[in-house]
């Protein structure tokens, strides 16, 4: 398994190529992008912080409950920190099983418990200036 934080582009080909194998049925992937707004403002551009091991520690927790829960043991977590523009990516998920519902589940489980349990802090930058986002409860309207 993967559990990364990284300070360069994601490429999401080679986190799929980490999870493929010949026993593999089934892969799903997940990519966050950055996006132009957020609460109705417009964003010029995000800065990510994070204390890698502390977070890749809590990506190793998160991999584990996924293991756990869903079978899959193929998976590839990155998320970056840095400054990233508008349409790069934030977070890459692969995800790999012997059937496609246990890949899918293990996407959606990952980006929603790195939201809640891995200490990464995104700072928005817009027109008005700058403001710290604090998450709030992923569900699946704000998902």
């Amino acid at each position: 398994m993967i559990c990364r934080i990284v300070e360069t582009p994601i490429d999401m080909g080679e986190l799929m190529k980490h999870v493929e194998e010949d026993e593999v049925g089934g892969v799903c992937s997940f990519t966050g992008l950055v996006r132009n707004h957020s609460r109705g403002q417009k964003v010029t551009h995000l800065e990510y912080h994070a204390y890698p091991g502390m977070a890749e520690k809590k990506m190793r927790q998160v991999a584990e409950e996924i293991e756990e829960r869903f079978g899959v043991t193929r998976l590839a977590l990155e998320h970056r920190v840095g400054t990233l523009k508008i349409g790069e990516i934030a977070v890459g998920i692969a995800a790999a099983s012997a059937h496609r519902d246990a890949s899918f589940k293990a996407c959606r489980y990952a980006i929603d418990r790195i939201k809640q349990i891995v200490p990464i802090w995104k700072k928005e930058f817009g027109e008005d200036g700058a403001v710290w986002v604090e998450e709030c409860p992923v569900d699946a309207e704000t998902a």
